[in-house]
């Protein structure tokens, strides 16, 4: 009799365990829109998620410490005048989210310590550069105050967000909408999946396009791919008889998958997260009730099923928590931010420990939250990795930092002046412009009254 070797790994007893209902956040109106993304961030400070909102669009930033039901008059981020499609925290200053809308616009808010005690309405700075729709926002990795946008307009904006302005612009790569686009560990590349059913890795200072594939799944549905530490792409997408597939390859040869495995037929777009940390995927798809997770390995088969996570409700979204906001005392190794209809669920995935002590094989250390380099290296050419800490000791959220904007180079752009320079005098132009129509349409409505007189 041929005995089965089980494969041995440390997270093939990984289980998740949903929050108590008391530490819930519940009553929360989430978003009803149909973009294809999270709808939710997290980190050791706050939770965001979008949520429907009325005459333009919004999102809601609670401390993570708020549980319970929310005040119906709990405040809202509210400053775009269409929908919110995707929002993310600065990995490097956790009171900074950047949030992109159906206006056009990409906006970046700084949240007080505490969290909001009013509408927050104005943003440290208002991006303008796309001519459609934004719908994904992703901050550098490694460099301070560098964010990407990708927008309906099939274009990707690298953004000094200091000097709020566009110093990079990928046009001419792709040519129909951009599905997702994922930083590489260091920040030095991008990788894109798009409506041309290409997924592309880029170099974005030079724009070059260094790997490309067509049809990594041969369905015609979005495909989402992102970029392991080592190089290698992670894609998920749908066969040609509508099953959902997982798949890696190799940049160098993209002919053949070195793994593919087909999951099930459900309609939902699977949402990778990749931990570099544990080299472990989980794929979650909106209206799916489960969260697969996989091992990736340097040997064949690479990429390794270790289980799913079950629930009875589907999920609208969700975000996961950065490593340094994880409870190490408890081998917590993941946390995944669940959004349903009216309730946000946490659900810690969890290496089960008889021992109280610090899982070292669990955590070695970890993305911090000091950035590597500067705008100004990193847009000159400059490449670093992430700067690691340990968590033996636990992670202790800093005091909120300064977000250094330079509003000498940002007011110009606010205030559109005349051609003469001078913004006061159109405003009292345009005043005047205003009087002079208003007397005429009352001149005109005392006309229309006497031809009405007359001929009665």
């Amino acid at each position: 009799m041929i005995r089965k070797v089980v494969r041995s790994s440390k997270f093939r007893h990984v289980f998740g365990q949903p929050a108590k209902a008391d530490q819930c956040y519940d009553d929360v109106r989430i978003s009803q829109t149909t973009w294809d993304s999270n709808f939710c961030a997290v980190n050791p400070k706050f939770l965001a998620m979008i949520v429907e909102a009325s005459g333009g669009g919004a999102f809601m930033v609670l401390p993570l410490a708020k549980t319970g039901r929310l005040d119906k008059s709990q405040p809202l981020v509210c400053g775009h005048t269409a929908p919110v499609l995707d929002i993310e925290w600065c990995p490097h200053n956790d009171n900074i989210i950047a949030s992109g809308s159906e206006d056009c616009t990409v906006m970046v808010w700084e949240v007080p310590d505490g969290g909001l005690v009013r509408p927050l309405t104005e943003p440290l700075v208002t991006l303008e550069g796309h001519s459609k729709r934004v719908g994904i926002v992703a901050w550098h990795p490694t460099a301070q105050n560098v964010l990407l946008s990708a927008g309906c307009d099939n274009a990707v904006l690298l953004w000094d967000v200091g000097t709020g302005r566009a110093l990079l612009e990928l046009r001419d790569l792709h040519p129909d909408t951009i599905y997702s686009v994922a930083w590489s560990r260091d920040g030095s590349r991008l990788c894109t999946s798009c409506r041309d059913r290409r997924v592309r890795v880029i170099e974005p200072r030079s724009g070059r396009v260094i790997a490309e594939k067509a049809n990594p799944h041969e369905g015609s549905r979005p495909v989402r791919a992102v970029l392991l530490a080592d190089g290698k792409i992670l894609t998920t997408g749908f066969s040609r008889m509508s099953e959902r597939q997982v798949a890696l390859w190799d940049p160098a040869h993209l002919e053949e998958p070195m793994n593919l495995q087909e999951l099930d037929t459900s309609s939902g777009v699977l949402l990778p997260h990749y931990d570099p940390d544990t080299s472990m995927i989980y794929l979650c798809g909106k209206g799916d009730s489960s969260i697969r997770y996989f091992e990736v390995t340097p040997e064949a088969p690479y990429l390794h099923f270790l289980s799913l996570f079950s629930s009875k409700e589907s999920q609208r979204g969700g975000g996961w928590m950065p490593k340094r906001g994880l409870d190490v005392s408890k081998c917590e190794i993941a946390r995944f931010y669940k959004l349903h209809e009216r309730k946000c669920e946490p659900i810690a995935m969890t290496v089960p420990r008889k021992s109280d002590l610090f899982q070292e094989d669990l955590y070695p250390d970890t993305v911090g939250p000091d950035p590597a380099l500067t705008a100004e290296e990193w847009f000159g050419g400059k490449d670093a990795g992430p700067l690691l800490i340990s968590l033996k000791d636990g992670y202790v959220p800093p005091k909120s930092r300064e977000f250094k904007v330079n509003k000498s180079i940002l007011e110009p752009r606010r205030t559109q002046t005349s051609s003469n320079g001078d913004s006061t005098g159109a405003l009292e132009k345009l005043v005047e412009d205003l009087r002079q129509l208003q007397a005429t349409v009352a001149e005109q409505e005392q006309r229309i009254a006497a031809l009405e007189a007359a001929a009665k």
